[in-house]
């Protein structure tokens, strides 16, 4: 039969570990690469039978998720963020797959929520990702965040959701959007963009337009709203700290802080 390794980056993620990790026991392998949680995250990996690593050295999601991959083992990898959880029809899917293989690389569909509510619109469903492959046949971006599956090999599709715990509550979503803000302007800059206020603005609006009339925002009700609002926000501030990187050192904002693993 073929093996599998599962394979998640975490730091401080003690909220989510062990859900994600119960959806993944029937893995021969499970690699838990942290990056210094406070929080008993590792603990609570290894009660689970997690094979724990840490590396303090942060360079990105995409460089932490190869060192991750280079502990794996298996024959198969399913690379999971801490906020995800692989559903029993998915399980099955991927069993199926892995033991008759069509492709070495597939993807599947990713349902969302958003503050407690399942986003089947708005840009978020059916979010195809890609994440479980042959060890030898894919390997990660290195953005520092938005990292991808790089691979020669044409991908196969699973039908099955993975399920995504994105945003328990809205706290998380300012906390988000500020970290990934911060690093997506820098991430522009080091691109060669340049921005103004005016284009903050034009990038927000447009953000919410795209979100709540031509992604069909409104269809996800109340709530659909609020993510188009907060797609808003974040796009705005991104482009607004990449105009005042631009500025004199007093006006910059702090350096990017190490993002938590969660996407």
């Amino acid at each position: 039969m073929a093996s599998l390794s599962v394979i998640v980056i975490t730091k401080n993620e003690a909220h989510n570990i062990q859900a994600c990790l119960q959806s993944v026991l029937f893995a021969d392998q499970i690699v838990v690469l942290d990056s210094g949680s406070t929080d008993g995250t590792p603990d609570m990996a290894r009660k689970l039978g997690a094979e724990v690593s840490e590396n303090l050295d942060w360079k990105g999601f995409g460089v932490q998720k190869n060192r991750a991959l280079a502990l794996a083992r298996s024959d198969w990898v399913l690379s999971l963020d801490a906020d995800e959880r692989v559903t029993p029809a998915l399980q099955a899917e991927m069993q199926a797959a892995m033991e008759s293989p069509s492709y070495e690389v597939y993807g599947f569909p990713r349902l969302s929520s958003y503050c407690g509510q399942y986003m089947r619109h708005s840009g978020w469903y059916p979010d195809r990702i890609t994440r479980l492959f042959k060890r030898n046949a894919a390997m990660f971006s290195d953005e520092l965040v938005h990292e991808r599956v790089i691979t020669s090999h044409p991908i196969g599709q699973l039908e099955s959701p993975l399920l995504h715990e994105s945003f328990r509550n809205f706290e998380a979503v300012l906390d988000k959007a500020n970290r990934y803000s911060t690093a997506g302007a820098q991430i522009l800059l080091e691109k060669g963009r340049t921005a103004s206020v005016g284009k903050a603005i034009a990038h927000g609006f447009w953000a919410f337009f795209r979100t709540y009339v031509l992604r069909r925002g409104f269809l996800d009700g109340r709530m659909g709203l609020v993510l188009a609002i907060s797609n808003a926000e974040g796009t705005y501030y991104r482009y607004l700290k990449l105009w005042l990187l631009a500025q004199p050192a007093s006006a910059q904002p702090a350096p990017v802080s190490e993002p938590r693993s969660s996407r």
